[in-house]
Protein backbone atom coordinates (compact mmCIF):
# COMPACT_ATOMS: atom_id res chain seq x y z
CA UNK A 1 0.00 0.00 0.00
CA UNK A 2 2.48 2.44 0.93
CA UNK A 3 4.51 1.37 -2.28
CA UNK A 4 1.69 1.95 -4.33
CA UNK A 5 0.66 5.36 -3.02
CA UNK A 6 4.86 7.15 -3.32
CA UNK A 7 4.60 6.15 -6.77
CA UNK A 8 0.88 7.13 -7.83
CA UNK A 9 2.52 10.87 -5.61
CA UNK A 10 5.46 10.58 -7.82
CA UNK A 11 4.02 10.30 -11.25
CA UNK A 12 1.69 12.88 -10.50
CA UNK A 13 4.40 15.42 -8.77
CA UNK A 14 5.91 14.31 -12.24
CA UNK A 15 2.69 15.11 -14.31
CA UNK A 16 2.53 18.44 -12.44
CA UNK A 17 6.03 19.63 -13.01
CA UNK A 18 6.30 18.26 -16.89
CA UNK A 19 3.63 20.33 -18.36
CA UNK A 20 3.52 23.80 -19.50
CA UNK A 21 -0.38 25.25 -19.11
CA UNK A 22 -2.42 23.81 -15.84
CA UNK A 23 -4.19 20.34 -16.00
CA UNK A 24 -7.60 19.64 -15.30
CA UNK A 25 -8.55 16.81 -13.05
CA UNK A 26 -10.39 14.33 -16.16
CA UNK A 27 -6.46 14.66 -18.09
CA UNK A 28 -4.49 14.28 -14.66
CA UNK A 29 -6.96 11.45 -14.63
CA UNK A 30 -6.25 10.00 -17.92
CA UNK A 31 -2.57 10.09 -17.33
CA UNK A 32 -2.10 8.42 -14.10
CA UNK A 33 -2.88 4.91 -14.07
CA UNK A 34 -3.87 4.57 -10.64
CA UNK A 35 -6.32 7.13 -10.73
CA UNK A 36 -7.53 5.10 -14.24
CA UNK A 37 -8.10 2.25 -12.06
CA UNK A 38 -10.47 4.57 -9.61
CA UNK A 39 -13.58 2.83 -9.15
CA UNK A 40 -15.89 6.25 -9.56
CA UNK A 41 -15.94 10.09 -9.74
CA UNK A 42 -15.65 9.79 -5.91
CA UNK A 43 -13.42 7.50 -5.06
CA UNK A 44 -11.38 9.50 -7.98
CA UNK A 45 -11.90 12.81 -6.59
CA UNK A 46 -10.65 12.27 -2.57
CA UNK A 47 -7.99 10.41 -3.83
CA UNK A 48 -6.58 13.41 -5.88
CA UNK A 49 -7.51 15.80 -2.83
CA UNK A 50 -5.70 13.82 -0.61
CA UNK A 51 -2.60 13.56 -2.90
CA UNK A 52 -2.49 16.93 -3.68
CA UNK A 53 -2.25 17.69 -0.28
CA UNK A 54 0.45 15.15 0.46
CA UNK A 55 2.83 16.57 -2.13
CA UNK A 56 2.21 20.52 -0.58
CA UNK A 57 3.04 18.93 2.73
CA UNK A 58 6.10 17.82 1.38
CA UNK A 59 7.09 21.21 -0.47
CA UNK A 60 5.76 21.07 -3.94
CA UNK A 61 4.13 23.98 -4.90
CA UNK A 62 1.04 23.59 -6.95
CA UNK A 63 -0.96 26.14 -8.40
CA UNK A 64 -4.48 25.85 -9.15
CA UNK A 65 -5.33 28.54 -12.09
CA UNK A 66 -8.90 28.91 -13.49
CA UNK A 67 -9.21 29.31 -17.37
CA UNK A 68 -12.16 31.12 -19.50
CA UNK A 69 -14.37 28.76 -19.48
CA UNK A 70 -14.21 28.12 -15.50
CA UNK A 71 -12.56 24.91 -15.78
CA UNK A 72 -9.96 24.33 -12.80
CA UNK A 73 -6.54 23.49 -13.99
CA UNK A 74 -3.44 22.77 -11.71
CA UNK A 75 0.39 22.57 -12.40
CA UNK A 76 3.70 22.94 -10.67
CA UNK A 77 6.45 25.71 -12.26
CA UNK A 78 10.02 24.73 -12.08
CA UNK A 79 11.49 27.79 -11.06
CA UNK A 80 8.47 27.79 -8.22
CA UNK A 81 9.78 24.78 -6.86
CA UNK A 82 13.71 25.00 -7.85
CA UNK A 83 15.85 24.88 -4.55
CA UNK A 84 18.80 27.62 -4.37
CA UNK A 85 22.00 26.49 -4.68
CA UNK A 86 23.47 25.35 -1.36
CA UNK A 87 26.29 26.36 -0.10
CA UNK A 88 28.56 24.80 2.99
CA UNK A 89 31.84 25.88 4.43
CA UNK A 90 34.32 23.55 5.77
CA UNK A 91 32.75 23.05 9.23
CA UNK A 92 29.48 22.88 8.13
CA UNK A 93 30.13 19.55 5.50
CA UNK A 94 32.29 18.33 7.53
CA UNK A 95 29.66 18.41 10.44
CA UNK A 96 26.78 16.68 8.02
CA UNK A 97 29.61 14.73 7.13
CA UNK A 98 30.09 12.90 10.47
CA UNK A 99 26.53 12.93 10.98
CA UNK A 100 26.44 10.43 8.22
CA UNK A 101 29.15 8.30 9.73
CA UNK A 102 26.99 7.81 12.68
CA UNK A 103 24.90 5.46 10.30
CA UNK A 104 27.88 3.58 9.23
CA UNK A 105 26.94 0.55 10.97
CA UNK A 106 22.99 0.80 10.55
CA UNK A 107 20.44 0.03 7.55
CA UNK A 108 20.94 3.83 6.86
CA UNK A 109 24.55 3.48 5.72
CA UNK A 110 23.56 3.35 2.26
CA UNK A 111 21.76 6.42 2.01
CA UNK A 112 24.25 8.00 4.47
CA UNK A 113 26.90 7.65 1.68
CA UNK A 114 24.64 8.82 -0.93
CA UNK A 115 24.48 11.49 1.12
CA UNK A 116 28.14 11.61 1.72
CA UNK A 117 28.60 12.04 -1.79
CA UNK A 118 26.31 14.60 -2.36
CA UNK A 119 27.92 16.52 0.29
CA UNK A 120 31.63 15.98 -1.76
CA UNK A 121 29.66 17.51 -4.37
CA UNK A 122 28.56 20.61 -2.22
CA UNK A 123 31.97 21.62 -0.96
CA UNK A 124 33.20 18.71 1.70
CA UNK A 125 37.00 19.06 1.02
CA UNK A 126 38.64 16.00 -0.24
CA UNK A 127 40.82 15.89 2.53
CA UNK A 128 38.23 15.48 5.19
CA UNK A 129 37.50 11.85 5.81
CA UNK A 130 34.55 11.01 7.91
CA UNK A 131 34.85 7.81 8.11
CA UNK A 132 38.58 8.03 8.67
CA UNK A 133 40.17 6.78 11.66
CA UNK A 134 42.06 9.32 12.72
CA UNK A 135 39.10 11.94 13.32
CA UNK A 136 38.47 12.88 17.04
CA UNK A 137 34.88 12.37 16.94
CA UNK A 138 33.90 8.76 16.73
CA UNK A 139 30.28 8.96 16.86
CA UNK A 140 27.98 5.60 16.92
CA UNK A 141 24.78 4.16 16.76
CA UNK A 142 24.77 0.44 17.11
CA UNK A 143 21.69 -1.18 15.71
CA UNK A 144 22.14 -5.11 16.11
CA UNK A 145 18.31 -6.00 17.00
CA UNK A 146 16.35 -7.36 14.25
CA UNK A 147 12.92 -5.44 15.07
CA UNK A 148 14.41 -2.18 14.29
CA UNK A 149 14.20 -2.09 10.09
CA UNK A 150 10.52 -2.95 10.36
CA UNK A 151 9.75 -1.60 13.22
CA UNK A 152 11.38 2.22 11.75
CA UNK A 153 9.71 1.14 8.56
CA UNK A 154 6.00 1.09 10.50
CA UNK A 155 6.82 4.44 11.91
CA UNK A 156 7.23 5.68 8.88
CA UNK A 157 3.97 4.26 6.99
CA UNK A 158 1.65 4.58 10.52
CA UNK A 159 1.63 1.19 10.31
CA UNK A 160 0.39 -1.39 13.58
CA UNK A 161 2.63 -3.89 14.10
CA UNK A 162 2.19 -7.11 16.87
CA UNK A 163 5.21 -8.78 18.67
CA UNK A 164 6.12 -10.52 20.89
CA UNK A 165 7.61 -8.94 24.11
CA UNK A 166 9.41 -10.03 27.39
CA UNK A 167 9.33 -7.37 30.42
CA UNK A 168 11.94 -7.86 32.74
CA UNK A 169 9.76 -8.82 35.04
CA UNK A 170 8.70 -11.61 33.39
CA UNK A 171 10.00 -15.21 32.55
CA UNK A 172 7.99 -15.57 29.10
CA UNK A 173 7.26 -12.98 26.04
CA UNK A 174 3.75 -12.17 25.77
CA UNK A 175 2.38 -10.50 22.24
CA UNK A 176 1.74 -6.36 22.46
CA UNK A 177 -0.13 -4.63 19.70
CA UNK A 178 1.38 -1.04 18.80
CA UNK A 179 1.11 1.46 17.03
CA UNK A 180 4.31 2.87 16.91
CA UNK A 181 5.44 6.36 17.37
CA UNK A 182 8.93 7.14 16.90
CA UNK A 183 12.49 4.77 17.70
CA UNK A 184 15.07 6.47 19.93
CA UNK A 185 18.63 5.33 20.70
CA UNK A 186 19.00 5.89 24.38
CA UNK A 187 22.39 5.12 26.98
CA UNK A 188 23.70 2.53 23.73
CA UNK A 189 19.94 1.06 23.94
CA UNK A 190 17.35 0.99 21.20
CA UNK A 191 13.40 2.26 22.64
CA UNK A 192 10.24 2.15 20.62
CA UNK A 193 7.85 4.80 21.97
CA UNK A 194 3.37 4.03 20.82
CA UNK A 195 0.20 3.58 21.69
CA UNK A 196 -0.12 -0.01 22.89
CA UNK A 197 -3.81 -1.16 21.78
CA UNK A 198 -4.55 -4.05 24.64
CA UNK A 199 -3.70 -1.51 27.72
CA UNK A 200 -5.16 1.58 26.01
CA UNK A 201 -2.40 3.63 26.67
CA UNK A 202 1.53 5.02 25.66
CA UNK A 203 3.99 2.48 26.19
CA UNK A 204 7.85 2.43 25.53
CA UNK A 205 9.66 -0.90 24.57
CA UNK A 206 13.29 -1.85 24.98
CA UNK A 207 14.00 -3.49 21.10
CA UNK A 208 16.33 -6.11 23.04
CA UNK A 209 13.25 -7.25 24.75
CA UNK A 210 11.83 -7.53 21.22
CA UNK A 211 11.47 -11.84 20.61
CA UNK A 212 10.54 -13.02 17.06
CA UNK A 213 9.39 -11.29 14.35
CA UNK A 214 7.52 -7.94 13.84
CA UNK A 215 4.59 -8.41 12.29
CA UNK A 216 2.04 -5.82 10.25
CA UNK A 217 -1.35 -5.64 11.96
CA UNK A 218 -4.19 -3.61 9.70
CA UNK A 219 -3.86 -0.15 8.69
CA UNK A 220 -4.31 3.12 9.86
CA UNK A 221 -4.12 4.32 13.57
CA UNK A 222 -6.86 4.75 16.40
CA UNK A 223 -5.05 6.70 18.82
CA UNK A 224 -3.88 10.37 17.75
CA UNK A 225 0.04 10.74 17.56
CA UNK A 226 1.38 13.19 19.84
CA UNK A 227 3.54 16.21 18.62
CA UNK A 228 6.05 15.26 20.78
CA UNK A 229 7.16 12.05 21.52
CA UNK A 230 9.30 12.13 24.70
CA UNK A 231 10.81 8.40 24.41
CA UNK A 232 14.14 9.12 26.54
CA UNK A 233 12.29 11.07 29.41
CA UNK A 234 9.99 8.07 29.84
CA UNK A 235 12.62 5.84 29.84
CA UNK A 236 14.72 7.56 32.35
CA UNK A 237 11.79 8.22 34.90
CA UNK A 238 11.28 4.21 34.64
CA UNK A 239 14.30 3.81 34.92
CA UNK A 240 14.68 5.76 37.95
CA UNK A 241 16.37 8.75 36.92
CA UNK A 242 13.76 10.91 37.88
CA UNK A 243 13.88 10.45 41.65
CA UNK A 244 12.65 12.09 44.40
CA UNK A 245 14.03 9.00 47.42
CA UNK A 246 16.78 7.04 48.06
CA UNK A 247 16.84 3.43 48.39
CA UNK A 248 19.87 1.73 51.04
CA UNK A 249 20.76 -1.33 49.25
CA UNK A 250 23.47 -3.65 49.66
CA UNK A 251 25.92 -4.42 46.53
CA UNK A 252 28.87 -7.33 46.14
CA UNK A 253 32.32 -5.89 45.76
CA UNK A 254 33.68 -5.52 42.58
CA UNK A 255 29.62 -5.81 41.04
CA UNK A 256 26.99 -3.16 39.64
CA UNK A 257 29.31 -0.24 38.68
CA UNK A 258 26.53 1.38 37.22
CA UNK A 259 24.66 1.16 40.19
CA UNK A 260 27.84 2.68 41.77
CA UNK A 261 27.92 5.42 38.92
CA UNK A 262 24.24 6.50 40.69
CA UNK A 263 25.25 6.37 44.36
CA UNK A 264 24.95 9.48 46.22
CA UNK A 265 26.99 7.53 48.97
CA UNK A 266 28.71 4.41 49.12
CA UNK A 267 30.05 2.28 52.13
CA UNK A 268 32.65 -0.08 52.14
CA UNK A 269 31.60 -3.37 54.24
CA UNK A 270 33.98 -6.05 55.90
CA UNK A 271 32.11 -8.64 54.44
CA UNK A 272 32.53 -8.28 50.76
CA UNK A 273 29.80 -6.28 50.05
CA UNK A 274 29.67 -2.19 50.40
CA UNK A 275 26.58 -0.46 51.14
CA UNK A 276 25.38 2.26 48.21
CA UNK A 277 22.62 5.13 48.90
CA UNK A 278 20.69 5.38 45.54
CA UNK A 279 18.23 7.65 44.15
CA UNK A 280 14.93 5.84 43.65
CA UNK A 281 12.36 6.37 41.16
CA UNK A 282 9.84 4.52 39.04
CA UNK A 283 11.52 1.29 37.61
CA UNK A 284 14.26 0.80 40.36
CA UNK A 285 12.89 -2.53 41.24
CA UNK A 286 13.08 -3.69 37.32
CA UNK A 287 16.72 -2.19 37.14
CA UNK A 288 17.86 -3.58 40.02
CA UNK A 289 16.61 -7.30 39.43
CA UNK A 290 19.09 -7.07 36.35
CA UNK A 291 21.93 -7.37 38.54
CA UNK A 292 20.44 -10.78 40.36
CA UNK A 293 21.92 -11.84 43.74
CA UNK A 294 25.16 -9.56 43.19
CA UNK A 295 22.40 -6.74 45.00
CA UNK A 296 20.29 -6.94 48.32
CA UNK A 297 17.52 -4.24 49.02
CA UNK A 298 17.52 -3.28 52.68
CA UNK A 299 15.42 -0.22 52.62
CA UNK A 300 12.49 0.91 51.60
CA UNK A 301 10.52 -2.06 52.18
CA UNK A 302 7.97 -1.96 49.27
CA UNK A 303 10.85 -1.70 46.81
CA UNK A 304 12.62 -4.62 48.47
CA UNK A 305 9.43 -6.87 48.38
CA UNK A 306 8.94 -5.05 44.32
CA UNK A 307 12.28 -6.99 43.79
CA UNK A 308 11.45 -10.12 45.86
CA UNK A 309 8.26 -10.36 43.69
CA UNK A 310 9.94 -10.10 40.15
CA UNK A 311 12.71 -12.62 41.26
CA UNK A 312 10.10 -14.81 42.33
CA UNK A 313 8.24 -14.68 38.84
CA UNK A 314 11.47 -15.00 36.82
CA UNK A 315 12.08 -18.95 39.25
CA UNK A 316 8.45 -19.44 38.28
CA UNK A 317 9.15 -19.71 35.03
Amino acid sequence: MAIAKAERLMNLALCLLGTRRPLSKRELRGSIEAYLEAGSDDSFNRMFERDKDDLRELGLVIETVENLDGEVGYLARRDSNRLPPITLDAEEAAALGLAAKVWQQARLAGAASGALQKLRAAGLPEDVDPYGAHGALEPRIPVHEAAFEPLMLACRDRRPVLFDYRKASAARPEPRHVEPWALECWRGHWYLAGFDRDRGAERVFRLSRITGRVRARGSGFTAPVPDVVTVRETVASWAGEVADRSALIRLRSGAGYPLRAKATTVRELPDGWDELLIPYGHGLDAWLVEFGPDVVVLEPAELRADVVDRLRAVAKG
